[in-house]
């Protein structure tokens, strides 16, 4: 390609300071409106780890795919499609999140329970036999 396929003069390249073969341009209008306006979140990373940590019922995916969709209206200018997507997306990695947490809780909090039951001087490995739903509610009853 040669200059005169961009409409420059010969003696005038892009990226050079030669000022001569263009023309004076006119106004530049810049739309202000959205200055002020901070771009929604997208929530990406938070939605990768709760898709890659537990995922209970698939919670962290749907995060991660309404923040992909959050990330690509930011990207086409769409702020307000972005908004309700990044918003759709901080809940259900709020809802990932508490699922996340809440597992491994109750995971512990059993095998303490356990621990302290067969601990007891009264535990009992007998759970499904003749006295085992009494002595299962005796955990609780303490």
């Amino acid at each position: 390609m040669d200059n005169a396929t961009y409409g420059y003069m010969n003696d005038c390249t892009p990226l050079t300071n030669c000022k001569s073969g263009r023309k004076a341009g006119g106004s530049t209008v810049v739309n202000m409106s959205q200055a002020g306006k901070k771009p929604p979140n997208d929530y990406l990373i938070w939605s990768l780890c709760n898709t890659l940590y537990v995922n209970f019922c698939c919670l962290g995916f749907m995060a991660l795919i309404y923040s992909i969709k959050a990330r690509d209206q930011k990207t086409l200018g769409d702020l307000r499609a972005a908004q309700e997507c990044s918003d759709k997306a901080k809940w259900y990695n709020i809802l990932a999140s508490g699922w996340n947490l809440l597992i491994p809780l109750l995971v512990l909090g059993l095998l303490v329970l356990l621990v302290v039951h067969l601990g007891s001087s009264e535990g009992t490995f007998d759970f499904f036999g003749e006295d085992g739903f009494q002595s299962f509610m005796k955990l609780f009853s303490r």
